[in-house]
């Protein structure tokens, strides 16, 4: 458990920002999992900070959840502090070109919102069911574009000390689905900068992109792509040519309609879809050579379990009992 003295300071400091025990699986769009040693429900940076500012140096992990959708939590759960932003934190507003956006805002509700202002850019970001703070973290992308091509800066709040900090996105190290931010380092608001354009060309486009996105991929509870394409090659391709769609492991299958998505069932296993990833990992491997790494991240598991389908582990480390 907690230590009881820094419970205490957490609970003065955030109230009823503050929940134990919380069920955080169902905030992911996997919707399986367990729960989280605490939860906390962050309405404003200075929440954040809160949290960094009482926790440093306890060595409890701590992770940012985002709208979940590239995270797979363990069943028996995380033994850390997961903070979830909303309110005050998933705010946009426009100035010409230029967009602030808290890092709890949807995707595709800043898609929406910048195309009706005639900006364009940023139209890919509507078939994406996550965050801009988990999206700078990933470097999300799809139809051509990713964060990268519009991100300017972000701030960040470094839980190891509570301290505020921006950076330009030139020093994030975005590649491919993946940033340099380190664990610690929570995203709170990014700035991006987009081009001016024709509001009906901008809004067909997003139209257009939500009626591919429902015509190649399934609805239900997935994380989107589960691996991602290695260079010059699609992993569906791959996964397709090696005989993954359709296969079931327990309460978690992969797509009928794209083999690099996983569905799983209602009240299913994190663990069933971990085991999956394997085989679908193997297929490829034995077949093409290829090894396969994962889009998602994973919360709550071992180095090894991580390492087993080419996974980053999310907050690694786990409380004292």
């Amino acid at each position: 458990m907690i230590d009881s003295s820094l419970l205490d300071k957490l609970f003065a400091a955030l109230g009823p920002a503050l929940e134990q025990d919380a069920p955080i699986g169902p905030l992911t769009t996997y919707r399986v999992g367990g729960t989280a040693a605490l939860l906390v429900r962050a309405r404003t940076v200075e929440q954040v900070q809160s949290v960094g500012q009482v926790l440093a140096g306890s060595g409890v992990p701590m992770v940012a959840l985002g709208r979940g959708s590239n995270l797979l939590v363990a069943d028996r759960g995380f033994q850390g502090v997961a903070i979830l932003l909303t309110d005050e934190l998933a705010t946009v507003a426009i100035d010409g070109t230029n967009v602030s956006v808290g890092a709890a805002a949807a995707l595709p509700v800043v898609a929406r919102q910048t195309a009706a202002a005639g900006l364009t850019g940023f139209e890919w970001a509507v078939g994406v069911p996550g965050s801009i703070g988990g999206a700078v973290r990933m470097n999300a992308g799809g139809h051509g574009s990713d964060m990268a091509a519009s991100l300017v800066s972000v701030r960040i709040v470094d839980l190891n000390s509570g301290a505020v900090q921006t950076i330009d996105a030139a020093a994030l190290g975005l590649g491919m689905r993946h940033s340099d931010l380190g664990d610690s380092q929570i995203v709170v608001e990014a700035e991006l900068r987009l081009d001016l354009g024709d509001k009906e060309i901008a809004e067909n486009a997003i139209s257009e992109i939500v009626r591919w996105r429902r015509s190649h991929q399934p609805g239900g509870a997935n994380a989107g792509s589960v691996f991602v394409n290695p260079q010059g090659d699609a992993a569906g391709r791959l996964l397709d040519e090696a005989g993954a769609r359709g296969l079931r492991v327990g309460t978690a299958s992969v797509s009928e309609k794209h083999a690099n998505f996983i569905q799983a069932d209602d009240e299913g296993s994190a663990e069933d879809v971990r085991h999956l990833m394997i085989e679908m990992r193997r297929l490829v491997r034995e077949k093409f050579g290829v090894e396969l790494r994962s889009e998602t991240h994973l919360l709550g598991f071992t180095s090894e379990e991580a390492d087993a389908v080419g996974a980053r582990l999310t907050a690694s480390g786990e409380l004292t009992t």
